[in-house]
């Protein structure tokens, strides 16, 4: 397993703002997020990243559950005000670029990982969910909360700051490493 130092040293060349490594067994998988997803979000049933397309929580939590360590992060983004969505996340991107670093470096040192990110996938203007396989499931991440994760609860757990100002945005990503 590639080490916490080597990690470290790999995230100083990015605005990563907070982190904390913690093991998979210390989240608690929620329905409550799942049920927020298919009630509250335009993306449900639409994307490869999102349920049910990523399967039932018991699914994903099995599947975290497999990896023997976490890395939570955040990043910030600058905006206007956090209120104007769509400015909200056009700012996503930079994010989900240091996510895919971060996750090629952690491979490339010969030690799997699965990445969670922000949001729902949008690498593709139109996504071939549910009539075709995902065109690019090797850059897919799927939305934390599409897992039954709730980041507030794990950045209180961890000491890490979930809001900072009216003009700023904490973006979050969790990679499982074997």
């Amino acid at each position: 397993m590639i080490s916490h130092e080597k990690i470290e040293e790999f995230i100083c060349q990015y605005p990563v703002y907070q982190y904390a490594f913690f093991s998979p067994e210390e989240i608690d998988f929620s329905y409550r997020v799942r049920w927020i997803c298919e009630k509250e979000c335009d993306r449900f049933q639409s994307t490869w990243a999102c349920p049910p397309a990523v399967g039932s929580v018991e699914e994903c939590r099995h599947r975290c559950l497999a990896y023997k360590e976490c890395f939570l992060f955040s990043t910030i983004a600058e905006v206007s005000d956090v209120i104007n969505f769509e400015e909200m996340l056009s700012t996503r991107r930079e994010h989900e670029n240091i996510t895919a670093a971060i996750e090629q470096f952690i491979k490339s040192q010969g030690t799997g990982c699965m990445a969670l990110s922000t949001e729902s996938c949008d690498i593709c203007e139109t996504c071939t969910y549910p009539d075709a396989p995902c065109r690019f499931p090797e850059k897919m991440h799927p939305c934390v909360e599409s897992h039954g994760i709730i980041v507030s609860e794990l950045a209180e757990k961890y000491n890490l700051d979930f809001t900072l100002s009216p003009n700023q945005i904490l973006w979050f990503g969790i990679l499982f490493i074997e």
